[in-house]
């Protein structure tokens, strides 16, 4: 966490933080965080400044080490005279293919290869200098932007992120002639988005409507009337607690049942309830706060579903 030492009360920043985009460039891990943070794998700091990969994990070890070790107390005096304080170096713990790691944040790698390229006595001063006379400053952090083409112009706002990612994964999942659950109550989500509930890991709407209405089909026997369902692979983001399952299995219907669908969504799942008994339970399990619940609800009052449902 990172904190400006200038005036007033520190204000204290996320660790609730995912990778945006990664690639690794001559053995470096680098990449960009959720919130637009540029960051390097621990593994690729060590190689920029020339020391062994255990060196940086000490001075992650030895950060609030009382009394304080004498390299990592520099680096915090570098870190100061920019006017920041540093709780911890850290952006956010990661995983990259596979591996569990740390994402060090721009300030901290900066300030930590200064210390490599100008005060240490252990590890490659001329290969730490030379990389910092090339990198410092917002070089570094912008050849980083570069190298894994993300433009903070053009990204979306983090709270439509997850409802973007489900759509692109979903896209060309779903076998011609027939429809998927998700991609069909994407209006609904839209509107609660626009009312302020964001769906994310613990509010899955998709999978109550399709339990719900999967029940619904095979009770009328639908197959009968408009043909059999079938499964497709469908994936959840890999930030996802859900992703650990992929690829699910859910149900895709034909389209000649999509107009029997949308009635049933408008007259059945939404006016009689079962929608908000669907939130009220989540905020039962703790998956929603109450606020947010309620909010949701109130979305889908008889002006709220007629919005959502283009009427």
């Amino acid at each position: 966490m990172i904190f400006s030492g200038v005036t007033g009360t520190p204000q204290q920043a996320t660790l609730d933080l995912r990778i945006e985009k990664q690639v690794q460039r001559d053995g470096i891990d680098m990449g960009v965080l959720s919130d637009g943070t540029a960051f390097l794998s621990g593994r690729g700091l060590a190689r920029l400044c020339g020391v062994h990969n255990s060196v940086i994990d000490e001075i992650l070890a030895d950060w609030n080490a009382d009394p304080q070790k004498p390299r990592v107390k520099k680096i915090k005096e570098i870190l100061s005279g920019q006017g920041l304080y540093v709780e911890t170096p850290i952006a956010a713990a990661v995983e990259i293919e596979g591996t569990q790691t740390y994402a060090w944040s721009d300030t901290v790698y900066l300030a930590i290869l200064e210390y490599y390229a100008f005060d240490a006595q252990q590890g490659s001063r001329d290969q730490a200098r030379k990389n910092y006379r090339v990198l410092a400053g917002k070089a570094l952090h912008d050849f980083i932007y570069t190298q894994v083409g993300y433009d903070p112009r053009h990204q979306i706002p983090e709270h439509w992120r997850v409802f973007h990612d489900r759509v692109s994964l979903t896209n060309s999942s779903v076998p011609v002639g027939y429809f998927c659950i998700f991609k069909e109550i994407a209006d609904m989500v839209v509107h609660l988005g626009q009312n302020g509930v964001h769906i994310d890991s613990s509010f899955v709407p998709d999978i109550s409507v399709g339990s719900i209405w999967g029940r619904h089909w095979i009770d009328k026997e639908l197959d009968n009337s408009y043909g059999g369902r079938i499964k497709f692979e469908h994936n959840y983001p890999l930030y996802f607690p859900q992703a650990k399952s992929n690829p699910q299995q859910p149900w895709c219907y034909p389209e000649m049942a999509f107009g029997e669908f949308r009635r049933w969504l408008r007259e059945d799942y939404i006016a009689n309830g079962k929608f908000a008994n669907y939130v009220t339970n989540a905020v039962k399990k703790k998956e929603l706060p109450p606020s947010v619940g309620q909010l949701a609800i109130a979305a889908y009052t008889q002006k709220g579903t007629q919005a959502a449902l283009g009427q």
